[in-house]
């Protein structure tokens, strides 16, 4: 089923505050494997200037995938999240999300696209801190995949 085109340029209200902690931090480099001290040691990160530990850049796709969801879960748009996969993701930083960080994302639906069949979402995330200062924009790009073709299904099993 083709998405509602009179989406695009809808945002969606601000999400509650996500707190970052450092242990959140730690977590998140040991998982992805980066090793930067930065991440783990707030000396080190001081020395780079930051006045805590810092997340690594892909960090804010907790966030704002998460926030994403607003969209998705919205019924009237009409998208089956039982066929979404994630598509591609981008980030624009104005600065590092650190520590102590309290953000907030609103999200907005930047294209609706139909693609070989495929549903293609493009959701903008704006995340901005506790003083409503910019931090960084994601954009999430969902893929609600076609309904699989059951005839061509069908039609090999013929001659079985």
């Amino acid at each position: 089923m083709a998405l509602d085109q009179s989406f695009v340029g809808r945002s969606y209200p601000p999400t509650a505050p996500y707190e970052v902690g450092r242990e959140k931090i730690r977590e998140f480099a040991e998982a992805i494997g980066d090793t930067h001290p930065a991440y783990t040691d707030p000396e080190a990160a001081g020395e780079l200037g930051h006045p805590d530990v810092i997340a690594p850049p892909t960090f804010v796709f907790a966030i704002t995938f998460k926030a994403a969801g607003q969209v998705v879960a919205d019924p009237k748009l009409g998208l089956d999240y039982s066929r979404v996969v994630h598509g591609d993701q981008r980030f624009a930083y104005t600065r590092p999300v650190r520590a102590g960080d309290r953000l907030t994302v609103t999200s907005t639906i930047e294209a609706v696209k139909s693609l070989a069949g495929n549903d293609v979402l493009d959701i903008r995330g704006e995340v901005h801190d506790e003083a409503g200062e910019h931090v960084v924009t994601a954009w999430t790009k969902l893929v609600a995949r076609a309904a699989e073709d059951t005839a061509g299904d069908a039609a090999g099993k013929q001659g079985e």
